[in-house]
């Protein structure tokens, strides 16, 4: 869609998706070779990732759900934003 329209036409949604995307590929479908992650820690990857949006924006999820993981992901997530721990952060 960037590719056909420009980033610039882009609303901030697509942008966030589009984000979502280049995060998934790199930090949850490209595990590496060496790494081997439990079940729980790629759980934490996905909620990592799903924090990037708002809330009310899992609307495929339960609240029950939500309340128990998205907090936390969301905190986590403000933690290492504050910390420059961001992946594409400059050290």
């Amino acid at each position: 869609m960037k590719a056909v329209v420009g980033e610039e036409a882009l609303s901030e949604d697509d942008k966030l998706y589009l984000q979502f995307h280049d995060r998934y590929e790199a930090e949850f479908v490209n595990q590496g070779y060496y790494e081997n992650r439990t079940i729980f820690e790629s759980l934490d990857v996905a909620w990592n990732l799903l924090s990037l949006f708002q809330r009310e924006k899992l609307s495929k999820i339960s609240n029950k759900v939500k309340d128990q993981y998205y907090m936390r992901a969301q905190r986590e997530f403000d933690e290492n934003r504050n910390k420059g721990n961001m992946p594409g952060d400059k050290k």
